[in-house]
């Protein structure tokens, strides 16, 4: 289960305000070498039909198949001008978990 910072939320909701006609955050998990990953964020119009999507404080998250499972525990964070995706301590009160609908 991918989990939100406040930051990373108010970030991505301000965003898609400036680009209403992509309102799919979509995140995606590449394979750099045998220990390294790429990870990145876009904004899409629409979910796809082999997306896994969560909705997370009124934005849709989606990751294909192939990364949805390698972002469950991971958090992204917003610092300093840039997104940032880590694995915080599993009990930090500052995140925002999908919802359960």
């Amino acid at each position: 289960m991918l989990k939100l910072t406040q930051k990373a939320v108010d970030r991505l909701r301000a965003l898609l305000l400036e680009h209403p006609e992509d309102p799919v955050v979509r995140i995606t998990v590449r394979d750099m070498d045998a220990q390294r990953l790429s990870l990145s964020i876009t904004l899409e119009s629409a979910a796809r039909e082999e997306d896994v999507v969560e909705q997370i404080e009124g934005l849709t998250i989606a990751s294909d198949r192939s990364s949805a499972h390698r972002t469950g525990g991971m958090t992204v964070d917003y610092q300093a001008g840039s997104f940032s995706f880590v694995h915080p301590q599993a009990d930090d009160p500052g995140l925002i978990m999908p919802s359960r609908n």
